[in-house]
């Protein structure tokens, strides 16, 4: 986080002050979050939920928006947005939750507990290296198959490495590390894979988790597990539509961005790369319509999930309406 950067700088400082690596100390800032959200979601009927909500409501928001930084340096504008409004975001609920009672009330539940089942297990895959190496391999093997079987070109996944923060990157052969839980921060990269042709010659693109698209499918895991009043057998059912389709959508989006950066390695548009145009504006655009659509789909099927985000978002578009009647 820069200098220039209040709320970083102090949390830096924070950390600091108690001996912790910043990575670490943000790593406990959103498990200690989620945890608080899952209490409440699991003991809503004592009265301290609301309050156990609303901090990890803030402190959700605080992580996020920590990240902002990251997206700024990489210059991805749609992540700087949903990090940027992280804080304010969380800062909002949390103060919704201590006010609100009745019907918002019950989505608000539904929220704690969808924001918790997508946050824990994300970062229980993160901090377990052989998870996180698990993901990553079977996204770069998925995506070389698709290319291959697409006749798109020959290509081979390369050795996992890893980036750890001070240290060189490394083979994870070579790492010494803990394999159970993580005990060193990671780097910008984390576990990747380097992607080649099939003569050894690199693709200069490289798998991280982030390719996965775990982030997508657990967003789903978290909505539609949260409802508590819909029976398994419907649960169930809404995960096997949500979560094999996320994947394959996610294999031909990989698959796509490795074929542009291989093939129009010399294309630019106003100093924007293939890899950064197809990246981090036309595939992220297209997986959040994708996602869309397949959320729309769902509604048939788990008209309660519908229900709870339109009560979720309604102080948004009640604003949005006061605001349109006060200037007509």
């Amino acid at each position: 986080m820069s200098m220039e950067e209040p709320v970083g700088l102090f949390v830096s400082s924070f950390a600091g002050i108690l001996g912790i690596e910043s990575a670490i100390f943000e790593l406990i800032i959103v498990l200690l979050g989620a945890a608080l959200l899952g209490l409440s979601f699991h003991k809503n009927k004592h009265q301290f939920s609301s309050y156990s909500a609303a901090c990890g409501w803030f402190l959700l928001g605080l992580f996020f928006y920590l990240q902002s930084s990251h997206y700024v340096e990489i210059a991805d504008p749609l992540l700087i947005i949903m990090t940027a409004a992280a804080l304010p975001g969380g800062i909002a609920l949390g103060y919704w939750e201590i006010k609100v009672k009745g019907d918002a009330h019950e989505s608000l539940h539904w929220f704690r507990g969808c924001v918790t089942w997508s946050v824990i297990p994300y970062f229980l895959v993160y901090s377990i290296p052989f998870l996180n190496i698990a993901f990553v391999d079977f996204t770069a093997s998925s995506t070389e198959w698709m290319l291959e079987f697409a006749g798109l070109g020959s290509y081979e996944v390369g050795a996992m490495r890893v980036d750890i923060v001070g240290q060189p990157d490394m083979t994870v052969s070579e790492w010494d590390g803990n394999k159970w839980f993580l005990t060193e921060p990671l780097g910008e990269s984390g576990f990747y894979v380097p992607f080649n042709h099939a003569d050894g010659t690199p693709v200069a693109i490289s798998f991280i988790l982030a390719c996965s698209a775990l982030q997508s499918m657990i967003v789903f895991v978290g909505a539609i597990g949260a409802l508590s009043s819909v029976s398994l057998k419907r649960r169930l059912r809404g995960l096997l539509i949500a979560l094999p389709t996320i994947h394959v959508l996610n294999v031909f989006r990989n698959a796509g961005i490795v074929w542009l950066t291989d093939t129009y390695h010399n294309w630019s548009f106003l100093g924007i790369d293939i890899f950064d145009f197809s990246h981090s504006y036309a595939a992220k655009f297209i997986s959040l319509f994708a996602m869309f659509l397949l959320a729309i789909s769902l509604f048939d099927l788990l008209p309660e999930l519908h229900r709870n985000i339109i009560r979720i978002i309604s102080p948004v578009t009640d604003g949005i309406d006061k605001l349109r009647d006060n200037l007509s």
